[in-house]
């Protein structure tokens, strides 16, 4: 078998079958899905130098799997066998070791996914690419609308997004390359998603809210946990259907702006942090600026001045004025960039109290890793502790800038007025001995 000739006939023969099973209710499981599978499968034959022989058993398999699919039960998630893609290999003439291959590649796409090969793996991961794709959203409506195409059933949101959450969460890429190239992704419309169930949970329990008109007023007050004290009428009391309507409104507001608001601070503690370490580099930056200017200061004083004390001893004050003032402005540069003593250590208690700023190396350096594991784990799990880190990180930053900053304008002003009075004294001491 030649199989470069058979692998430009492979999609001449496959497109038409395509075109024989057009079916408008094929929304996810058609052929633009499967370009974008071979799209991949090229991407990982170029990263992982694949033969001749084993690409063409993942290509061959790649465009054959949404036909099995397909064949096997319009609407279904995997293959039940082979036997469609068995009865075109043979007509295309492919050699018996490659088809069982192929056979065995397209198996290990079915749920629960096993793979032991590379093209396995490759195969699988090519399949379920749009996972850790950017446009998964666009994906996971194709997908829903396809399957309640076919069984006639309408799939409620809450039901299909916790059934494509927990693949999502169970899901994992087999190669190394999809794993780097797009874990990231994948995590974060795991995210998404998983924000906009409890977006949709909460906002149902406020229209909940809404239609029982005769709830009391501490679940009325409950319902308004998400409200600052400054908002909850002081005439619940007397109106609890209007607070109601005015508390859907206002979490309204708050729902819309959910995604955009978390992204926003995300971005503003990554900007902080960034804006805080380029300036604390030019806070160094000036304080070795003035202490390389005062020891040379200090080095012409002692070398040069000095010596001529015994021809001109009416030198000698402004000689010791200016050393002095060097000295001064070199340990004020100094204790800015003099770094603190830190603890380095944590204890559990401090990391159950949220009291413990882990992303300081300050915290930590002592600790073993197991205990700093449990610390960032706890962090990681908890919303409140990790946002409540960050915001301490930013601060203690802004503390330290503060200091280095101050104690460098000191340093400054003491080498501007101190170069100042030591001109003036050297001058009148000239003028005197004159």
């Amino acid at each position: 078998m030649f199989i470069q000739e058979t692998l430009k006939r492979i999609p001449e023969q496959v497109i038409p079958l395509y075109i024989a099973h057009t079916d408008e209710r094929l929304f996810f499981h058609n052929l633009v899905h499967t370009v974008r599978m071979i799209d991949m499968v090229d991407k990982m034959k170029s990263h992982y130098h694949l033969d001749e022989r084993n690409y063409f058993i993942v290509y061959t398999a790649a465009w054959l799997l949404d036909l099995e699919i397909i064949h096997a039960s319009a609407g279904s998630i995997s293959i039940r066998d082979t036997a469609f893609s068995e009865e075109f290999l043979k007509n295309t003439g492919v050699e018996p070791d490659m088809m069982e291959e192929i056979k065995k590649c397209l198996m290990a796409t079915r749920m629960p996914q096993n793979p032991e090969t590379l093209n396995e793996k490759i195969l699988c991961d090519a399949q379920n690419f749009y996972l850790g794709s950017p446009n998964f959203p666009a994906y996971y409506k194709l997908k829903r609308r396809e399957t309640e195409a076919f069984t006639q059933v309408k799939i409620k949101g809450a039901e299909w997004r916790a059934k494509t959450i927990s693949s999502l969460q169970n899901h994992q890429y087999q190669t190394e390359y999809c794993q780097s190239a797009l874990n990231k992704t994948k995590e974060e419309n795991l995210q998404n998603l998983l924000l906009l169930n409890e977006e949709k949970h909460w906002q149902k329990q406020v229209n909940e809210a809404g239609i029982k008109k005769k709830k009391s007023i501490h679940a009325i007050m409950d319902q308004s946990r998400f409200l600052s004290k400054e908002n909850i009428s002081t005439d619940i009391t007397s109106n609890p259907t209007e607070h109601l309507k005015a508390l859907n409104e206002n979490n309204k507001g708050k729902l819309l702006k959910t995604k955009r608001h978390l992204k926003g601070v995300e971005t503003m503690f990554r900007y902080s942090s960034s804006n805080h370490m380029k300036l604390s580099v030019m806070a160094d930056n000036k304080a070795f600026i003035m202490i390389s200017v005062n020891s040379i200061l200090i080095s012409v004083a002692i070398g040069l001045v000095i010596g001529k004390f015994i021809m001109n001893p009416i030198l000698l004050l402004p000689t010791i004025l200016l050393v002095s003032v060097s000295v001064a402005a070199i340990i004020y540069s100094v204790l800015a960039t003099r770094p603190g003593k830190m603890k380095g250590t944590f204890t559990r208690e401090e990391v159950e109290n949220k009291t413990v700023d882990l992303l300081f190396f300050g915290s930590f350096f002592k600790m073993p890793l197991e205990e700093f594991e449990f610390g960032m784990q706890e962090m990681m799990d908890d919303s409140e502790f990790l946002y409540g880190s960050l915001i301490k990180d930013i601060y203690s930053q802004g503390r330290i800038l503060g200091r280095k900053f101050r104690l460098l304008r000191i340093s400054y002003n003491i080498f501007m007025y101190g170069t100042a009075c030591t001109v003036l004294a050297y001058i009148i001491s000239l003028l005197s001995n004159a």
